[in-house]
């Protein structure tokens, strides 16, 4: 399944003001890195991968729909799944798009 072009293009859109951001796919999706960091990415199973502070994870997994991300069974804490109906609105995908930003920013730079 390919990523949804019209999501990626509106988390585009929102991170346009956002300064070193960088787009590449990967996992069958289209990520978007800031600094060379990954922050978001259009999924390639629906909605988003949005990676977020990991001591905000259990919190986080309380939104309606959002699960944790597993890489090859393993539980990956900082990294959400957010189904497509959970970002339906600009202003809900807003939410992650800037949560996701906002974290990564923290970081330090892969360039």
């Amino acid at each position: 399944m390919a990523y949804d072009e019209d999501l990626a293009r509106r988390i585009r859109a929102l991170m346009s003001d956002t300064e070193g951001v960088t787009e590449r796919k990967m996992f069958g999706g289209l990520a978007f890195l800031v600094k060379g960091n990954m922050a978001i990415a259009a999924s390639s199973h629906g909605g988003l991968l949005v990676r977020v502070d990991p001591a905000q994870t259990d919190e986080l997994l309380s939104s309606p729909g959002v699960q944790l991300m597993e890489m090859r069974g393993r539980p990956m804490p900082g990294w959400l799944r957010v189904p497509a109906d959970s970002v339906a609105t600009d202003p809900e995908l807003s939410a992650w798009v800037t949560r996701s930003t906002t974290y990564v920013l923290t970081l330090l730079p892969k360039l």
